[in-house]
């Protein structure tokens, strides 16, 4: 049967408890942390605590534990429970990844090469698991219907979202990534309704990327923001929220470069999701798109050579 990660009645599902704990840890007290990280480290001891053993196995304090589990999704620690004894069942079968060490200065080039690939996977993974696809359909609809698209981020994240416009550039859609801040407060101004702005940022406080989000917001424009803290700044000016994952940061690994991977996968699903509503006259801009392209990448005759 077909393995599903999509949220019961709001809950978290057991396939993506793990990769919720890894995105909201940072954003969690310590106490909390120390519960989200006992249940995800090890789902099956800890379903078999009351909440009083979890609390002491933690050194916390059960009202920690039950708030710990509301932010999670679930409506008490009982269900918690429920969730984590499924999960350790989905790790028996041998279908949960194992946590991928941080890579140092000594890690074998051939390891570092696994380590990123497992690492790569899962923040896929968790980025699908938790992606909540109602809001990606309401933002599909939007850029689908849209006039004009900006697309806001810095350094890596700009990187990203200059990969959704020409991607959506050549499907006919007219899109913009400016690079330069001003220019993207400036663009933003232009905005209105019927126009959408995306802003791109994993810390979602990132203020050159959430002051032309603002702007195109209190002018009228559909706001979307792909972030790794929801509850970020970010949030309170988009009308639609994509969450993205990341691994572990460490000291040569930041987290720009993990999020980048989840951020392009949200990209690629918004881009295809509009691909499939508009397939009437994207297919024909794109078919048009790889002709006028086609004279740069066929083989040079010798007499072009001479």
């Amino acid at each position: 049967m077909k393995e599903t990660f999509a949220p019961v009645d709001g809950r978290p599902t057991p396939g993506a408890l793990a990769a919720k704990v890894r995105t909201l840890a940072p954003t969690m007290t310590r106490s909390m942390q120390r519960v989200a990280e006992a249940v995800a480290g090890d789902p099956a001891g800890s379903a078999a605590l009351t909440v009083t053993g979890l609390a002491e196995r933690t050194g916390t304090s059960e009202a920690t534990v039950v708030r710990t589990a509301r932010l999670l999704g679930y409506p008490g620690y009982r269900d918690l429970r429920l969730a984590l004894a499924a999960l350790a069942a989905e790790q028996a079968a041998g279908r949960a990844p194992a946590v991928t060490p941080d890579i140092a200065l000594d890690t074998p080039l051939a390891a570092v090469v696994g380590k990123l690939a497992q690492d790569e996977a899962q923040c896929l993974a968790d980025t699908a698991a938790g992606l909540d696809t109602a809001q990606l359909e309401a933002a599909v609809g939007a850029l689908s219907a849209a006039r004009r698209i900006d697309v806001y981020g810095i350094g890596a994240s700009n990187l990203v979202g200059q990969d959704l416009v020409q991607k959506l550039l050549r499907i006919g859609l007219i899109a913009h990534a400016p690079a330069d801040p001003h220019l993207a407060v400036t663009n933003a101004v232009q905005l209105r309704a019927g126009d959408v702005a995306i802003a791109i940022t994993h810390s979602g406080r990132t203020t050159d990327v959430i002051e032309p989000l603002r702007v195109a917001f209190e002018h009228g424009a559909t706001t979307v923001a792909i972030t790794g803290r929801p509850e970020g700044e970010i949030a309170q000016y988009a009308d639609h929220v994509l969450t993205t994952s990341s691994a572990r940061e460490s000291e040569l690994r930041p987290a720009a470069m993990s999020s980048r991977t989840s951020q392009l996968l949200v990209v690629d699903c918004l881009f295809i999701g509009v691909a499939q509503r508009t397939y009437g006259t994207a297919a024909p801009a794109l078919s048009a798109s790889y002709e006028a392209l086609a004279h740069r990448h066929a083989p040079h005759r010798a007499a072009d050579r001479s």
